[in-house]
């Protein structure tokens, strides 16, 4: 059966059903369709019989409307070298590149390129012992995460505040800081805090992928010349001998 005798049938079945029931309410919500829909189908078919009731095929697509070459090829490369999602790449093409495009545009070009699904990991059999990781040289990585603290205010009314913590994993300096609201705002003015005390330069900064730690977060601590870098979820050994969440 083609793609056209199968529009028919299931269009003929609904408008058949609506004569039989006499309910054109009861017909739509018995096949999941809309009233615009049924009517839309129903004056076709009044108007050219059956051949009105063949779905119309999507318009081939317009190459003058299709992201140029040059910026699909900056979209794979991103994609495939640092896995970004499309809001990123647009926020990275526009900022370093001065190119302007919606992320539902990097998303189009990924689907066209077959990437816009990552591969998922893969699963382990039985779950490894954790061997936390330990660097010897200071401010090669510092840690930064938030602990949600549940407190009460002069009044007995319960308040929660969040305290931002940074510890250098090699001397195990740290610095915290409690704000009121969790947000991307913070997270920037806490390492603009950390980077001014610490006594040593900061090479990477390692966080979760909490929403706090972003992509406005992201590019101002590379901006800062300072790396920074996800842990992947679920792995507890990639957040250092200690963890500073609850």
């Amino acid at each position: 059966m083609t793609q056209a005798q199968r529009d028919i049938r299931r269009k003929m079945k609904v408008l058949t059903y609506a004569v039989e029931c006499g309910n054109v309410a009861r017909t739509c919500r018995y096949f999941g369709i809309s009233r615009q829909c049924y009517y839309n189908w129903l004056h076709a078919y009044e108007r050219s019989g059956e051949a009105g009731l063949v779905g119309s095929r999507p318009c081939p697509e317009n190459p003058k409307l299709r992201t140029p070459k040059p910026i699909e090829d900056k979209i794979v490369h991103l994609r495939l070298t640092y896995h970004f999602g499309p809001h990123r790449i647009a926020w990275y093409l526009e900022r370093y590149h001065s190119i302007k495009i919606s992320p539902h545009g990097v998303h189009n070009v990924l689907v066209r390129n077959g990437i816009n699904r990552l591969p998922e990991n893969c699963r382990q059999r039985s779950v490894p012992s954790v061997t936390r990781y330990e660097k010897k040289t200071p401010g090669h990585h510092v840690q930064v995460d938030v602990k949600f603290l549940d407190l009460v205010d002069s009044t007995g009314r319960k308040v929660r505040r969040y305290q931002y913590t940074a510890i250098d994993d090699a001397t195990r300096i740290r610095a915290l800081r409690v704000y009121d609201k969790h947000t991307q705002a913070n997270a920037i003015d806490f390492v603009d805090h950390v980077i001014e005390r610490f006594p040593f330069r900061i090479h990477t900064i390692r966080t979760d992928n909490g929403h706090e730690f972003q992509i406005r977060f992201h590019w101002h601590v590379e901006d800062l010349g300072v790396s920074h870098v996800y842990i992947k979820p679920a792995s507890p050994n990639l957040n250092g001998r200690s963890s500073a969440r609850t």
